[in-house]
């Protein structure tokens, strides 16, 4: 038997915990590809050009925060598509570089993307990161 990598399970609890909070706060975050839309959702009302609102969920404990979503982002994408988590203890930027391997072989880096999200906008849509991963025959 294998242990779980403190990374993957770091992820694991911080997607399950940000699901909730964000269904606290009036977000639909059910682990369904749908509930990506909640995700770009949030960051249109939570974050302006790259900075978090004021006052908002986001402006307290950001890099926790960011890696949650992005850990629940990963989580959506990997159910969806049969995946698995990977990620290395002894990076110094495993938050950053965990990812999530579907069974196409392709790879997806969901926190950087959450992370790109939350500085660029719009244009880097959570959404259609994850339709684009769940597509068939989808390979990066």
């Amino acid at each position: 038997m294998t242990t779980q990598l403190k990374i993957v399970s770091d992820a694991l609890a911080s997607a399950e915990w940000i699901s909730r909070a964000l269904s606290q706060s009036g977000y639909k975050a059910d682990f369904t590809l749908e509930s990506l839309k909640q995700v770009d959702r949030f960051f249109e009302e939570q974050a302006e050009n790259g900075q978090p609102k004021a006052g908002g969920l986001l402006s307290q404990q950001l890099g926790a925060r960011l890696f949650a979503i992005g850990a629940y982002v990963g989580e959506v994408i990997r159910r969806q598509n049969s995946g698995e988590w990977q990620g290395d203890d002894n990076d110094t930027h495993a938050e950053i570089n965990v990812a999530v391997r579907l069974k196409t072989g392709t790879i997806l880096w969901p926190v950087q993307r959450v992370m790109k999200r939350f500085k660029n906008g719009a244009e880097d849509g959570i959404w259609i990161y994850g339709v684009t991963a769940s597509a068939p025959g989808m390979k990066q």
